[in-house]
């Protein structure tokens, strides 16, 4: 999309397609251009092993005006009432999602949602949104952060408008994490 309108862009993603502007690979292996004006991150830090590793290596790459853009997941927000609010809106069985496999795994352990949800973390190794702030917080001079809708993708007929507002009704908790930040 960005080299759609104009931009040099690179691809980092071991799944990325096998096309030309991306690198299939790790970002902690990837071969970077020396300097750049913008490192976007998008759903991928809360799955690294070595955060702080992978958020310097990005900050080594800009130039002195750049940015860097994180959108993350909280899910350590993903209760159970938002939870719940997600399931009912499944689609069908056989499109089996991201979400379809939370939902069946915890039916099947038995467990309460937060000790499911704590188990599935800890044994994924995915680490929580405050700490990933934490760390850009430390490195970088925040100019945003926000809140908004990240299930509406991956569930039947709904948008994001209609999950914002149910953020806004207070029946669901907002998990996307939205960060921007610059070198000091």
């Amino acid at each position: 999309m960005l080299r759609s309108h104009g931009y040099e862009a690179i691809g980092v993603d071991p799944n990325a397609p096998d096309e030309p502007h991306y690198q299939r690979t790790e970002f902690e292996r990837a071969a970077l251009p020396r300097r750049v004006d913008a490192v976007i991150a998008c759903t991928s830090l809360h799955h690294l092993v070595d955060p702080p590793e992978v958020i310097d290596r990005m900050i080594s790459t800009l130039t002195s005006d750049g940015a860097i853009v994180v959108v993350e997941w909280a899910w350590e927000a993903f209760d159970e009432q938002t939870a719940a609010w997600c399931f009912e809106r499944l689609g069908s069985d056989d499109s089996e999602s991201w979400l379809h496999r939370h939902r069946d795994e915890w039916l099947a352990s038995g467990h309460e949602w937060p000790e499911y949800l704590r188990k599935w973390a800890e044994r994924e190794g995915v680490h929580p949104a405050e700490m990933l702030i934490g760390l850009l917080d430390e490195r970088l001079t925040r100019t945003r952060l926000g809140h908004g809708p990240y299930f509406f993708p991956d569930l039947a007929d709904t948008t994001e408008v209609e999950e914002q507002a149910a953020i806004d009704a207070e029946e669901i908790r907002a998990t996307r994490i939205d960060w921007v930040g610059v070198l000091r």
